[in-house]
């Protein structure tokens, strides 16, 4: 096989891009978020790699991460992707590989191309049609730039009930550890909490953990406030990674879910992965016929083969795109 090398210059900004083999989805509940946070956000403190943005889409990521060496990237996006694998396995019952390898990256050096993917980055859930501006977007991370509980009522530990205090001191714990959050110890904690508890939860555990630099990003717009306000008129571009897309929208997988948890009684979503695929196969068509969603979005849910046959070819032709030009990576 001919061999390539991967475009990388020195603390320049690299747009990194992870998707899945098949296709698949990637994030299902919130505590799959949070674990694919709390090990970006640890491995870039063990790596010593500058974050300046972050964006997790239901089927794939995206960074924008500054290091010195290419070994240093590299090692930095394997560990990312090695620690959530196995966190995956665990919750849904998968063998193999989660993430394509190579991961897909290119350096930006002018000013322009910089502004134009840090905007790229934060748009993405706007362009999939998850929310109407950047900033409402939880795991896009932008709105935690601006406060410290964006998405819950300010947290006030001494007023908290003895679940949430212990659920902090927990987070604490693991922190000072430089250690990322597993999908058990986040369950264990939820698990205890209100609703409202719930969500200054997830508020505490993304402000502890971040390591997104505001400031270094911001400064290329004159500010936050800019940055933000540029998203509103401008989507971003990036060509030099191509992605996959199937359908128009996300917005289905909310609504698969539901469905799914009403349907079938299921406590946790990921429970649907205890059945095997024939059960899940005529769930899927189920889906199809009663709800109307697009049959390989509703595969892409369910982890069914059919959304990998029928992307073969295409995702073929992606991934040349994505990873010919840095082999090695």
């Amino acid at each position: 096989m001919k061999s390539f090398t991967r475009r990388f210059k020195s603390m320049a900004l690299n747009h990194c891009y992870q998707n899945t083999v098949g296709g698949y989805l990637l994030f299902y509940s919130i505590s799959d978020y949070l674990v694919y946070f709390t090990i970006f956000c640890t491995c870039a403190i063990r790596y010593g790699v500058t974050v300046l943005e972050l964006c997790q889409m239901p089927d794939h990521v995206h960074s924008g991460v500054i290091a010195s060496s290419l070994q240093q990237l590299r090692r930095f996006i394997q560990e990312v992707s090695s620690f959530y694998a196995r966190e995956d396995s665990i919750t849904c019952k998968r063998t193999g590989a989660l993430f394509n390898a190579p991961f897909g990256s290119a350096p930006k050096i002018d000013l322009k191309k910089i502004k134009t993917i840090l905007i790229y980055i934060g748009n993405n859930p706007v362009e999939r049609d998850l929310c109407n501006t950047a900033i409402e977007y939880r795991w896009n991370y932008l709105a935690y730039g601006k406060s410290n509980n964006p998405f819950s009522e300010k947290l006030i530990i001494r007023n908290s009930s003895w679940a949430m205090k212990k659920a902090v001191r927990e987070i604490k714990f693991w922190h000072k550890r430089n250690h990322h959050l597993t999908y058990s110890v986040l369950q264990r904690l939820f698990a205890s909490l209100d609703r409202r508890e719930g969500l200054q939860l997830i508020d505490y555990i993304i402000t502890t953990y971040s390591v997104i630099d505001y400031d270094y990003a911001s400064r290329f717009f004159g500010g936050l406030d800019n940055m933000i306000e540029s998203m509103k008129f401008n989507t971003g571009s990036e060509y030099e990674i191509k992605e996959q897309f199937i359908g128009k929208s996300d917005k289905c997988y909310s609504e698969i879910a539901s469905w799914l948890l009403n349907k079938l009684h299921l406590k946790d979503i990921h429970e649907i992965f205890s059945l095997d695929i024939g059960t899940r196969t005529d769930l899927m068509f189920e889906l199809y016929l009663q709800q109307g969603f697009q049959l390989t979005q509703i595969a892409k849910y369910l982890r069914v083969p059919i959304v990998a046959r029928e992307t073969q070819q295409s995702n073929n032709q992606t991934n040349k795109n994505i990873a010919t030009p840095w082999r090695n990576g």
